[in-house]
């Protein structure tokens, strides 16, 4: 009987951009002021693109970095998995603009749209294709130019968001070898799509003047229900993941949410009974950059020595759609 090939993370890159959007900055901009801002979010600062800079390029930064790490070369990757609500346009994917951008020339790849999940959800999809062993080289990206659809006049939402990008090549793990992608957990609950949506330039709202005129570009958000839904399905997620496989919260070493507000993480981490030294935080640089943000905790949680090889590692989030994602790995690096 042939037994999966377990997928491993080899290597990690992030990018964001240099310009910072800080709650000072904000103060200028809209009616709000940095204690507003900090009690509900958590947020200082976040990076914000400059014109011109679009989601591919945030991959191709992540790209280029994890190249550089794993002394990965173009030609070497077989497949890139994208998780990205904000893609460059409809068509070509982001996928194949960030393979025109790193000369990648003997890959082929796709988007996921997943929201604050879609890392998760590319993280998955991508290690199906090292488990069934049909590739060994998979470059799964998680990026977002959140700026690009914000109403910078409203104060609920333009104070969440930032925009950055994050990259993972997935490998397979040796025979015997006790590391890797060990299970997941995922949901979609589209009912709860009226919470959390932007509605105009698809087919149902295709662009005008009209969709112009009614701001419906941006996102929209009902912060209340988002908030109760999240905290309640990010420990649902975790806690599924911990009962299949036989474990308790002691055995996680690190917990990396998805970064959309410090009152949803630590709820979550309260839940679960987990102290602030095991729950990877670090939404005050950055805010919600939506894919990017499970990438760019586990870069922080690497560098400041957090996460280790063999360490028990859970990665939880929820977003748009509604979307839920839960994985479970033994980090290998």
């Amino acid at each position: 009987m042939n037994h999966p090939i377990r997928a491993k993370i080899s290597g990690l890159g992030t990018y964001v951009p240099d310009r910072l959007l800080t709650n000072a900055d904000l103060e200028k901009m809209i009616e709000t002021n940095n204690e507003w801002i900090l009690e509900r979010t958590g947020i200082h600062t976040r990076h914000i693109v400059e014109k011109g800079i679009a989601t591919s390029d945030l991959g191709k930064g992540a790209v280029e970095s994890l190249m550089r790490q794993t002394h990965l070369k173009p030609e070497q990757i077989e497949l890139i998995v994208v998780g990205t609500v904000t893609p460059d346009m409809f068509f070509p994917s982001t996928a194949c603009l960030i393979q025109s951008k790193i000369g990648a020339t003997k890959t082929w790849g796709f988007d996921v749209s997943g929201a604050c999940c879609g890392f998760l959800y590319a993280l998955t999809a991508g290690a199906q294709f090292i488990n069934s062993g049909a590739h060994k080289k998979v470059v799964v990206v998680g990026a977002d130019t959140m700026s690009s659809i914000i109403d910078y006049k409203d104060r609920n939402t333009c104070v969440l968001f930032g925009d950055g990008g994050g990259a993972v090549l997935l490998e397979p793990a040796e025979p015997g070898e006790d590391l890797g992608i060990i299970d997941y957990f995922h949901l979609i609950e589209g009912s709860g799509g009226q919470y959390l949506y932007m509605p105009g330039g698809g087919s149902l709202n295709p662009s005008s003047h009209e969709t112009v005129e009614k701001n419906m570009h941006v996102v929209h958000q009902d912060g209340k229900q988002v908030f109760k839904y999240a905290v309640r399905m990010m420990y649902e997620a975790a806690v599924q993941l911990l009962e299949r496989n036989n474990l308790k919260p002691e055995d996680i070493k690190l917990l990396i949410p998805h970064q959309a507000n410090m009152r949803i993480i630590n709820a979550t981490a309260e839940r679960m009974g987990l102290p602030p030294e095991r729950v990877m935080i670090n939404i005050s640089k950055y805010g919600n950059t939506t894919a990017a943000t499970i990438p760019l905790g586990m870069k922080d949680a690497v560098e400041e020595g957090r996460l280790k090889k063999g360490d028990l590692l859970m990665l939880v989030s929820v977003g748009a759609g509604y979307t839920v994602g839960g994985v479970l790995i033994r980090w290998a690096y």
